[in-house]
């Protein structure tokens, strides 16, 4: 007999009873007396009679007796058992010290009325293992050093992002950008979607054809010109696939990027600064604490690398099976938000869920497995995360859409509030970690 169950609020009852542990998977049964279970269907008979009728009696009025007579005299059990189970397993839980990670499987020996019965429960839970080798990891030192000539390059990518375009009088060369008409024909036959007016193409961007950009070199403002090329073989659209083509261009105008000169006044127009010297040395700075940040960051990584090796640790299937759940979640917002679709990608890569899903596997696993001895060494080391430090990071959301703090504290469950907590305490543990690794 196989009843759905639901997990409600925890009354006190007897003590389960202990079965067995098979790797992370425990298994235990609880015993009801026919007398929990007769009170058990009682109470679901006096809580839904009103859903039957019976002829000569208003509804709600029956006698359980002939209702039971009518619809089957197992019309409560499953209410009753779900009640049971519901109220008594968490407690169960509690008394046999189980921390589970996954909904649990019941089996449930013979039931009939005025008898006891055994619901038996087999249910993942949390792994136990302690973290060795944790402290004193030896890794290599990154260096976060900055070079002129990053700072330099750090100012031309400033520069060019305030550079104009401007239109010249003389021949196109690489890197102009020009404002052409066209029209593609394969023999005589003009094919649809090759024609454009007034299109803007950056001579040297790959956009087109290849051999499309680099034969409009030397052309002139105003210049009529007949453009050759060979379409790729494996060109999306059949019909041009392979094909010989010719694009009539007319060329309107010939622009040229033009970059402000790095001086003084730049500096002024684009910065908080006077001087280009004071706009170097901020720009010089922040680079030094990007790197020092990087370089950071990936020794913490190197760090927990060697954490995970030196620890080996059953990771439950179910943990890393919702990992990947997330995993492909994120990605597939990724994909909403440039205006594809999961499916579709499945379908560029001629690949389907079950394929992406096992490729991802050893990542997820890796996260949960390094999740899991995290959280280990914050219990080890009694790390915890105070309502203060909870707070300082709900006031970023707070800032983010013009908030009070209270606001936001109070739109927001108490779950996801303990769910910034959790990860307070993880990147805790990462520091303390990293603190007592030896640096080479």
């Amino acid at each position: 007999m196989h009843y759905v169950f639901r997990i409600e609020e925890d009354i006190s009852f007897m003590k389960p009873t202990f079965i067995s542990m098979d790797k992370n998977s425990a298994k235990f049964s609880i015993e009801f007396s026919a007398e929990e279970f007769e009170s058990a269907i009682v109470d679901v008979y006096k809580a839904t009679k009103g859903r039957y009728a019976i002829d000569g009696f208003r509804k709600g009025k029956a006698p359980r007796r002939l209702i039971e007579t009518h619809y089957g005299e197992d019309i409560f059990f499953e209410d009753a058992i779900n009640n049971l189970f519901s109220n008594h397993y968490p407690s169960a839980l509690d008394e046999l010290k189980l921390n589970v990670i996954d909904r649990p499987n019941a089996e449930f020996s013979d039931i009939e009325k005025g008898k006891a019965f055994t619901i038996t429960i087999t249910v993942d839970v949390y792994p136990k293992f302690e973290v060795k080798e944790y402290k004193g990891v030896e890794i290599d030192k990154v260096e976060a050093n900055i070079t002129e000539e990053e700072v330099s390059k750090e100012l031309s990518a400033l520069q060019k992002r305030n550079s104009r375009m401007v239109i010249v009088d003389r021949p196109a060369k690489e890197g102009d950008t020009l404002l052409i008409d066209y029209a593609g024909f394969v023999g005589d036959n003009q094919f649809e979607d090759g024609t454009a007016e007034r299109y803007p193409l950056m001579i040297g961007s790959d956009t087109f054809i290849p051999g499309f950009e680099e034969q409009l070199i030397g052309a002139a403002s105003g210049e009529e010109k007949e453009v050759k090329v060979i379409f790729p073989s494996e060109y999306h659209s059949e019909e041009l696939a392979g094909k010989e083509a010719i694009f009539k261009c007319k060329v309107h105008e010939i622009k040229e990027e033009e970059l402000p000169e790095l001086n003084d006044d730049f500096a002024k127009d684009v910065s908080e600064y006077d001087t280009l010297d004071e706009l170097k040395n901020e720009t010089r700075e922040r680079l030094e604490i990007s790197a020092k940040v990087y370089a950071e960051n990936r020794m913490k990584n190197a760090v927990l690398e060697k954490v995970n090796d030196a620890n080996d640790i059953d990771v439950p299937n179910v943990m890393i099976e919702d990992e990947i759940d997330s995993m492909v979640n994120e990605f597939d917002q990724q994909l909403k938000s440039q205006g594809l679709s999961i499916d579709q990608y499945f379908g560029y890569l001629k690949k389907d869920a079950v394929e992406f899903r096992a490729e991802l596997k050893e990542e997820a696993k890796k996260k949960v497995k390094t999740r899991m001895i995290l959280s280990k060494i914050a219990d080890q080391e009694s790390i915890v995360a105070s309502d203060e430090e909870a707070d300082k990071e709900l006031e970023t959301v707070a800032q983010q859409y013009k908030m009070e703090l209270a606001q936001v504290k109070e739109m927001l469950s108490q779950d996801y509030i303990q769910f910034i907590k959790r990860d307070i305490v993880l990147k805790k543990a990462i520091e303390l970690v990293y603190e007592n690794a030896k640096i080479i």
